[in-house]
């Protein structure tokens, strides 16, 4: 049986401005996000509940972890199909959902990844483009969450890069 994967995070609150929580607008949602040797993240919650828009919210960190994870396993399934990518842009996006009883609970309802791959001329853009739908049953993230991850691809060759 193969050993599990363990994947330790630190995250400290940093926004106690004196009274702690003592309301609900006392304090600041300000975190750090420390995996070791990783550089810091600096956290908050998101702008719509009281976050700063200058860092890093679980939103974002959520799409940003489902994107990095299809990039990471479409590059693999590149290289093993021998399409040479040259460059990889995803502009994602995911879509929050809120409790129609406005508890403040919400979730999302899905995440659309949009991947620009730019690949060397001469190779297979279909087959690159197909790449895109065999992610899924790989990526981990995709595999954990029950959110639909939905994918918007695109496949330009070398010479029609801009």
């Amino acid at each position: 049986m193969p050993r599990p994967h363990r994947h330790d995070v630190r995250l400290r609150w940093t926004g106690n401005l004196g009274t702690g929580t003592s309301s609900y607008r006392a304090y600041s949602r300000d975190l750090e996000i420390d995996a070791g040797q990783a550089p810091t993240l600096p956290g908050s919650s998101a702008p719509a509940f009281r976050g700063d828009p200058a860092r890093w919210n679980p939103e974002q960190l959520f799409v940003a972890a489902l994107a990095q994870c299809h990039m990471l396993w479409y590059l693999h399934l590149a290289a093993d199909a021998g399409i040479v990518v040259l460059d990889y842009v995803d502009d994602a996006s995911g879509e929050l959902a809120m409790d129609p009883d406005h508890s403040g609970g919400g979730e999302f309802a899905s995440v659309t990844l949009r991947p620009t791959v730019t690949i060397m001329a001469g190779n297979d853009a279909g087959l690159a483009l197909e790449l895109h739908d065999r992610v899924g049953p790989l990526c981990l993230i995709a595999r954990s969450v029950r959110t639909p991850v939905h994918h918007e691809p695109t496949i330009r060759l070398a010479e029609q890069a801009e």
